[in-house]
């Protein structure tokens, strides 16, 4: 890898330093291929393994040569994992990095990055993406409260040093990521006072027996399943259950009001964690033009190649499945970007497994219909811009909504309302947008940005 005329020149970028963007740069990097590993965190793990630690000291880390003859990626822990990846010479690091714009140039396709010592600009010629997921949130009356968080933000928070020790929490919303918030959160010393989990008693039954049987294979959800439920004894998971509102003064959190059928009753506690599901974080994919499918994912073949050529997806963004199927994905890009197709006799066997697992997932935990309907008409919706949901009611889509709110242009770029919209009122979100995020003038000079669409 070496700079060229201000560019850096990695055979193969990977965007994304989560499960999947590790193995992939791993197994890249045991190819021969020079990788450039690029994330917004401040470290590697994404939001899944954040905060990450190498497992094994530089002297004990195993030797992997570019034959990839010992134990493939896809079965090393996640620590050792990350360990590998600093071993190999082939790879570069850089933490931080937003990407902002992706650009057609002379030279070749160029991603550009803010980081914290300026622009960076990439000569992409091989990408692989691997950009994970993001949280659901759904609007209900008090969720705009000082307490109110998302579930992983509520643990990114915990890992980050946020001290719960005896604070009084509830967990609710949907996904196993309830369960495993809920269970860090009591290792920190919270009192987590009872999991809301929207999902019904047969649904949640149906996605057990998939996990134990996707465990045949991957040897791990029904372990870290029978792991969870000790931590968490003595802690009500409470099925078909979800918030209604939450109360308090402005400046704190009081209690939330969960619903049960039709019963209604409140729990007092300093915070509510609140996540409705993992969404595909797409942007990135939008910048480079990628096709999605019809329920929003990256459409990839089975060797994850996107629509656009030389660029690969892996991990949640071509659909939620846990980091096994991310760790897979990674696996299977890296191996057809750099022609290692002799690695790849096992895959047809765990992909079909990893698909078995992911149609189960969101089967299971399918949002009902009634959480569309939590919003009063005065409840904030996009929170950057201040729009109320009886603002929006009157709209068609995401585009007139746009046009006649604003919402979904403050400064998450629709992130967060986005997907929200898309439960409550069907639309289909339309928000990415280069820049990806602000920055700095003296960075913008030196890109050419397209023309936009909504100036004549």
């Amino acid at each position: 890898m070496h700079a060229e005329a201000g560019l850096l020149t990695p055979d193969i970028l990977v965007i994304g330093a989560g499960p999947a963007g590790l193995t992939a740069a791993l197994t890249a990097a045991q190819g021969g291929a020079s990788v450039l590993l690029a994330d917004l965190n401040p470290g590697p793990g994404g939001q899944l393994w954040r905060g990450l630690k190498a497992d094994l000291p530089p002297a004990a880390r195993p030797g992997i040569g570019r034959s990839g003859t010992a134990q493939a990626p896809v079965q090393v822990p996640s620590g050792e994992l990350l360990a590998q990846v600093l071993a190999q010479p082939g790879v570069r690091t850089l933490y931080g990095a937003q990407l902002v714009l992706v650009e057609q140039t002379l030279q070749g396709r160029v991603a550009q990055f803010s980081t914290p010592q300026g622009a960076c600009r990439v000569l992409a010629y091989k990408v692989i993406l691997a950009t994970g997921s993001s949280e659901r949130f759904l609007p209900f009356p008090g969720w705009t409260l000082p307490g109110v968080v998302g579930a992983g933000g509520l643990q990114a928070m915990v890992k980050g040093g946020l001290n719960v020790r005896g604070a009084r929490v509830v967990v609710a919303g949907s996904g196993p990521l309830l369960l495993a918030v809920a269970a860090g959160l009591v290792d920190h010393g919270a009192r987590v006072l009872a999991v809301a989990e929207q999902a019904g008693l047969p649904a949640l039954a149906a996605f057990a027996a998939a996990a134990s049987r996707s465990g045949e294979h991957f040897g791990g959800k029904a372990g870290e399943a029978a792991e969870l439920a000790w931590k968490l004894r003595g802690v009500p998971y409470l099925p078909a259950t979800s918030p209604v509102r939450a109360e308090g003064k402005e400046e704190q959190l009081e209690r939330v009001v969960l619903r049960t059928g039709k019963a209604q009753f409140g729990l007092r506690c300093d915070w509510l964690a609140a996540g409705f599901g993992l969404v595909p974080d797409t942007r990135a994919a939008a910048l480079f033009g990628c096709a999605l499918t019809q329920t929003g994912e990256v459409k990839v073949s089975a060797w994850q190649a996107t629509s656009v050529q030389g660029v690969y997806a892996a991990g949640e963004l071509t659909g939620v499945g846990g980091a096994d199927k991310a760790r897979l994905e990674g696996f299977v890009a890296a191996c057809a970007v750099t022609g290692q197709v002799g690695r790849l006799r096992e895959v047809p066997r765990q992909a079909a497994r990893s698909r078995a697992f992911q149609l189960a997932l969101s089967r299971s935990f399918a949002l009902r219909p009634h959480l569309a309907g939590l919003a009063a008409a005065d409840t904030l919706v996009c929170r950057c811009e201040d729009v109320p949901h009886g603002a929006l009611q009157g709209c068609s889509s995401w585009t007139e909504a746009k046009l006649h709110t604003r919402c979904g242009m403050g400064p998450c770029q629709g992130r967060v309302c986005g997907p929200a919209t898309e439960t409550l009122y069907g639309w289909t979100f339309t928000g990415v947008r280069p820049p990806l995020a602000p920055l700095p003038l003296s960075e913008l000079l030196g890109a050419s940005l397209p023309p936009d669409p909504l100036v004549p």
